[in-house]
């Protein structure tokens, strides 16, 4: 019987890695989405020494439009069945929506939102019919409330959080959960790419560690939760 395939996007740094390894030591098959190819082969080989699992390296890059169809026609090219899907990608930036750049905010959009609700798409019919599977969206605590100087950001992550709770609750009985995980301030490269290293949501006691939120968005993901909240 083959092994279960896991997705996992944003696979080349953060939460992306710690949520493959903890598939992947689960006796997952991964397919890894990211843009750095030589990140991605890395972790493959990796993952396939330590836990004798096939890993899948797929650079696409997700601030483009249809770029989860790309993903999905790897997926339908070598007849793979996905059983679990991780829709970790994102990014975020700070300042005023006015300073900053117009066409980033729009490709934050693209990743953030419609990225992740493509590949959502994509997979879900067939582990309906499957009557089996697990999804997760990453989110964050920011989806809770506005966020002035990340206004698009906060927002994106609230369509995460709003989408994937009406998505758990159509899904029930079926055998397939979507599950929402909302880590608050934790430490991967996000700060560095946001341009947020000095801000003091990211300089306190309360800042936690990649591969603890992983694994208690991964465990929360196998229960079927519909949300999980990271942190304080």
């Amino acid at each position: 019987m083959p092994r279960p395939l896991a997705i996992v996007t944003g696979a080349s740094a953060g939460l992306g890695v710690d949520f493959a390894k903890l598939c992947a030591a689960d006796g997952h098959d991964v397919l890894l989405v990211a843009r750095r190819l030589d990140r991605l082969q890395a972790l493959a080989s990796e993952l396939e020494q330590q836990h004798g699992i096939t890993a899948h390296p797929v650079a696409v890059d997700l601030n483009q439009p249809h770029a989860a169809r790309q993903v999905w026609d790897y997926i339908t090219e070598k007849q793979l069945q996905p059983a679990v899907l991780i829709n970790n990608a994102g990014f975020g930036g700070a300042g005023k929506f006015h300073e900053q750049d117009l066409q980033t905010q729009l490709e934050m959009l693209q990743v953030n939102v419609r990225a992740l609700m493509e590949l959502t798409g994509l997979v879900l019919p067939g582990m309906l019919e499957r009557k089996s599977g697990r999804i997760m969206n990453v989110s964050s605590t920011a989806a809770y409330q506005p966020g002035p100087l990340m206004a698009v950001y906060y927002a994106t992550k609230a369509f995460v959080l709003s989408f994937s709770e009406a998505l758990h609750h159509e899904n029930r009985g079926t055998g397939v959960t979507v599950t929402c995980v909302c880590p608050g301030a934790t430490r991967t490269e996000f700060q560095q790419a946001a341009q947020m290293n000095e801000s003091r949501l990211f300089n306190t006691m309360w800042v936690m560690d990649s591969a603890t939120v992983a694994r208690q968005g991964y465990i929360a993901m196998k229960q079927g939760k519909r949300t999980i909240v990271n942190g304080k």
